[in-house]
């Protein structure tokens, strides 16, 4: 136990000095058979097998999906669509950012592929609409939280794959948390705006126009907007399963970016496929080393003893659901969402199940606090790379918007999933038991 520990510890240690995270629990796995004495046969083909699993396949078309979507030009009429219901307010291209990124999570389920997609139309448009940059690039960033909770999520697919819990269930838990999230940035958009002077507000049309504008948004949106349709309704609906939906989104951004927009060519489709395919390597390898890893703690009772410890600082149910929310959201500034979720459903799940969390309901938490963690600081890497969408920008520029989106908005969501489980259960339980 005591090597184990040591060894985690220095894993943690090299991650924060920059090594790559899967490579991180790559050599703590190894190490750790050095070390313990362990057969290299009990750890590995255990890690082979769970890899071996069809759900798992909705995670490479999921990343393909998003990239493919960014291309097809889907998000730019999604944000079309949305402006020409929201334009005319002050504050109104804020909230199209976020019902935009609300609307791209519901297709591709990744917060990079949200930032990249929206963040590369939205935060030059705001910018020439007289949003500061920085304000831009922070309501983006914390904007990709909403991709991670709007189901699809790739992450929730990950966490369930690993705690053996119903994905469908698991993306019905944070249905509302995020809707509820959608919700309170753009209230909080409207209100920062306020004190905004130089944003500029499209001149008031006539109703006449106005419906004329939906209706001209609408038509040229209708395909873009069918595909969270087409995704959900069908995976919900009973048609496909996730792993299907993912196909099925991918196929359909393709034939509506080559055939129908016109906006995709034969050359970049081939690179999107090269990128995905490079991305989706990436995670396997992570997602390989985490479960070798995750079968030497099982193995020595690391998670048993972890709870134990746990439960003899204190047994009270709240007390240990603010501990397990800290230790999230670290986790999550530490490591990418996906390792995250898979570390969170092997070793903390136990814990929180033996003070009686539903693990559906701890799904949603782990989710929900993981995704904010990818937004703070120190590592913040969903942060940073709005920061290099919205041109390289310091720090500095963007960490006050970005702190009050979060503070004001995503820790009262958290707080609410964490101690309400009814935020996180209700459409389980209506739809699904």
């Amino acid at each position: 136990m005591t090597v184990v520990i040591i060894i985690m510890c220095f894993v943690v240690v090299i991650m924060l000095l920059g090594v790559p995270v899967g490579f991180s629990f790559g050599l703590g796995g190894f190490a750790m058979l050095a070390f313990t004495g362990m057969d290299p046969r009990f750890a590995m083909p255990a890690a082979f097998r769970n890899l071996e699993s069809y759900t798992l396949l909705a995670l490479p078309l999921f990343i393909m999906a998003g990239g493919l979507m960014r291309d097809a030009d889907i998000s730019r009429r999604l944000i079309d669509f949305t402006m020409s219901f929201l334009g005319r307010i002050k504050g109104g291209l804020g909230m199209v950012c976020v019902v935009a990124c609300t609307i791209f999570g519901a297709i591709s389920g990744s917060a990079s592929a949200a930032i990249a997609a929206i963040g590369s139309v939205m935060i030059p448009e705001m910018v020439a609409q007289g949003y500061s940059r920085g304000y831009s690039v922070g309501l983006v960033a914390a904007s990709s939280m909403l991709a991670l909770l709007i189901p699809p999520s790739i992450p929730m697919i990950v966490f369930a794959m690993t705690a053996q819990i119903s994905i469908l269930a698991a993306f019905l838990s944070t249905m509302i948390p995020g809707l509820l999230l959608m919700a309170g940035y753009c209230f909080i958009n409207l209100i920062m705006c306020r004190n905004m002077p130089n944003i500029k507000v499209a001149r008031r049309q006539s109703s006449r126009d106005t419906i004329v504008q939906i209706g001209r948004s609408s038509k040229k949106a209708s395909v873009a907007l069918f595909m969270p349709l087409l995704v959900l309704g069908g995976i919900y609906g009973g048609v496909f399963t996730p792993t299907e939906a993912a196909g099925m989104s991918a196929v359909y951004a393709v034939a509506v970016g080559l055939l129908l927009y016109k906006t995709m060519s034969f050359r970049s489709l081939c690179q999107n496929i090269k990128g995905s395919m490079i991305t989706s390597g990436v995670v396997m390898i992570l997602l390989f080393f985490i479960l070798m890893t995750s079968r030497i703690l099982v193995s020595y009772q690391v998670p048993q003893q972890l709870t134990q410890l746990v439960l003899g600082v204190t047994t009270n149910r709240y007390v240990v659901l603010v501990m397990i929310n800290i230790v999230l959201i670290v986790m999550g500034m530490l490591v990418d969402d996906v390792s995250g979720n898979i570390l969170s459903a092997a070793i903390l799940l136990p814990i929180a199940q033996s003070v009686g969390i539903d693990p559906i309901h701890f799904a949603a938490i782990s989710v929900t606090n993981l995704s904010l963690g990818n937004i703070s600081p120190p590592c913040a890497p969903m942060l940073y790379l709005a920061g290099l969408i919205g041109g390289n920008l310091p720090l500095n520029e963007y960490i006050k918007p970005a702190a009050v989106f979060m503070l004001c908005g995503a820790l009262p969501v958290i707080l609410a999933v964490t101690y309400v489980p009814e935020f996180a259960l209700v459409l389980v339980n209506l739809f699904l038991r």
